[in-house]
């Protein structure tokens, strides 16, 4: 199923889902801390989730699709909360206490969770040895983008709740790996739109007794919450929720798990070229090498992938007078 689903696949279709999930997930890190400036973490979650599966919803419904299979919902409640409830709620309740380039580092483990995970695939992955290479020179590469506030960090003394949330964030990583996997080889049957759908309401619906127990709806104040607040969440429901977590979802069925856990250390590259261009943060040489290096990690990662994709296929039949007849037929074969 996934050879098909990879020649199937146009390639501007995988390009352009890549750099949405580059691009639009790179951006969300920002967008969180700002909405939860004035939204609680649990209650910003289901907010978040609901209206975003409450729209790709009735979509489907308009396109005539059928949002109602069994097999499907299941599924769907196994990724969504794997995925959007422990993998993404952790960030939202972390970044209540720590730096978002801490977060970014912690989050970047994900890909290397994807190869320990990914048994079906052990036999590929670990035989790969630019895969592995790549993995590692990427999560090096975080940290060295970010090392600078990670030691300023660390050289205070870190408190309970941030050493709570750094733990968090590794079995959110595990959590987000776990999900994806488990979406990529129990592919559903019925409508995508509907699948991804159903994710983001069944995940918004168990934020809801989270937020409940915390009693977020006692504490927040909705006269107070700011315009700016309001469009950081409309921008996480159509861009970071609508948009790329669906374009996320796809290319787990049409491109290797391990290519795909890429969107891990691109992110925090497009978070600090974000602050570069828009907040007018300062890059130093460090952060320049560790964005080269990451790069050059991914580049590895997807070489690797493409020569095995190019490879040529064995001969099946090394008769030398049968394959002047082969070649004919296969040509006759192009022709037609």
């Amino acid at each position: 199923m996934d050879q098909i689903n990879k020649k199937a696949a146009s390639p501007i279709l995988v390009i352009s889902a890549f750099a949405v999930v580059y691009i639009v997930w790179g951006s969300t890190y920002f967008f969180i801390q700002m909405a939860i400036q004035d939204f609680p973490p649990m209650l910003l979650g289901a907010m978040r989730f609901f209206a975003a599966g409450m729209l790709m919803l009735v979509w489907a419904l308009l396109k005539g699709e059928s949002i109602f299979n069994k097999s499907s919902i299941i599924t769907s409640a196994v990724v969504g909360i794997l995925l959007l409830v422990v993998g993404n709620g952790v960030v939202i309740w972390a970044e209540q206490t720590l730096p978002s380039a801490l977060v970014a580092i912690l989050v970047s483990s994900a890909p290397i969770w994807f190869v320990l995970l990914d048994k079906p695939n052990w036999g590929v992955n670990f035989k790969s040895k630019s895969t592995l290479a790549g993995l590692a020179i990427g999560f090096i590469g975080v940290v060295l983008l970010f090392g600078e506030q990670l030691s300023s960090m660390l050289a205070d003394n870190a408190d309970r709740s941030k050493i709570v949330g750094m733990l968090l964030l590794i079995v959110g990583a595990m959590a987000w790996s776990s999900g994806s996997l488990y979406s990529k080889h129990h592919p559903s049957e019925g409508s995508p739109t509907a699948n991804v759908a159903w994710q983001m309401i069944i995940a918004s619906l168990v934020f809801l007794p989270g937020s409940l127990l915390n009693h977020e709806f006692d504490k927040i104040q909705w006269a107070q919450i700011s315009v700016q607040a309001w469009l950081a969440l409309a921008y996480l429901i159509l861009f970071g929720s609508i948009l790329a977590y669906s374009a996320y979802v796809w290319l787990l069925q049409v491109r290797p798990a391990t290519q795909v856990s890429t969107y891990a250390y691109v992110n925090p590259v497009i978070a600090v070229l974000l602050g570069i261009l828009f907040a007018h943060e300062h890059i130093s040489a460090l952060q320049i090498t560790g964005l080269v290096v990451i790069l050059g990690s991914v580049l590895l990662i997807n070489l690797s992938k493409y020569r095995g994709e190019k490879a040529p296929e064995p001969q099946e039949d090394e008769n030398p007078v049968a394959k002047p007849e082969k070649r004919l037929f296969s040509k006759a074969r192009a022709a037609v």
